[in-house]
C-alpha cells in the first residue's frame, strides 16, 4: 500500500469522524468541531487526489569533447548549457520582452565579437548595458549579470565557448569558434593512478 492510498484512507477515516459526531452527538460546540473535521478531511482527500510531480533541478548538462567534432557540434551543446546549467535564460530572452531582467540576446551574436561575448561572460562588470526601452534617461537592468566561470555557476572554458557557438548560430552568423580550440581533458596525475600514497613522520 503506498503512502498516498494510507493517507486517503486516514482523510476518509477523519470524514467519517466528522460525519459520525454530526449524527450522534447534540452539543453545539462539538457538532462544530465535526463539521470542521468534516471540511478539513474534504481538502485533505481533494488535495491527495491531485496528481503529484517531483520537482527536481535541471539536468546537468555532460561536456564530452569526445563527442564534439564540428562547430555546429559546439552549438547545440551551448544551447543545452544556455538553458540549464548556465541559467542562462532565468534572466535573458531571446526575443523583446517587457519584463525581461537583462539585455534580449536575439541576435546578439551579429552585433558583438567572440572575444566581448567571452569578456561579458567572464568580467560582467567591464561593461555595464543600460536599458533604452522606457522614456526618459538609461537605467540598469533590474538583475546584475553574474561571473559565469565562478561559482554558484562555474562554466568551464569549453562550456563558456560553446555558449558562444551557440549565440553566433542562433544569431544567423558564422560559428567562429574551432572545435581545435577546446581544451583537452586533463590526463590523471601519477600520484592519481597509483592511489594513496602513504606517508609517515619521524619523531
Amino acid at each position: 500500500m503506498s503512502e498516498v492510498v494510507k493517507l486517503q484512507l486516514i482523510g476518509l477515516s477523519v470524514v467519517g469522524c466528522g460525519i459520525l459526531i454530526l449524527l450522534f452527538i447534540r452539543a453545539s460546540f462539538v457538532r462544530v468541531i465535526g463539521f470542521v473535521v468534516i471540511v478539513l478531511g474534504l481538502f485533505t482527500l481533494v488535495a491527495l487526489s491531485v496528481p503529484q510531480m517531483a520537482s527536481l533541478p535541471p539536468v546537468e548538462e555532460k561536456f564530452d569533447i569526445a563527442t564534439v567534432k564540428t562547430p555546429t557540434d559546439m552549438a547545440t551543446i551551448g544551447q543545452k548549457i544556455f538553458f540549464s546549467k548556465g541559467q542562462c535564460a532565468l534572466c535573458h530572452t531571446i526575443g523583446p520582452s517587457e519584463s525581461a531582467r537583462c539585455p534580449d540576446l536575439k541576435g546578439i551574436g551579429a552585433k558583438l565579437s567572440r572575444e566581448f561575448l567571452f569578456e561579458s561572460l567572464t568580467q560582467p562588470q567591464a561593461y555595464i548595458y543600460l536599458d533604452y526601452r522606457h522614456e526618459g534617461v538609461a537605467k540598469e537592468y533590474p538583475a546584475k549579470m553574474p561571473y559565469i566561470n565562478k561559482n554558484p555557476i562555474g562554466l568551464s572554458r569549453n562550456e563558456i565557448l560553446s555558449v558562444i557557438a551557440f549565440l553566433q548560430q542562433m544569431s544567423g552568423e558564422p560559428i567562429s569558434v574551432t572545435v581545435a580550440e577546446l581544451d583537452a581533458p586533463a590526463a590523471p596525475t601519477k600520484a592519481a593512478q597509483s592511489g594513496p600514497v602513504a606517508v609517515t613522520q619521524a619523531y
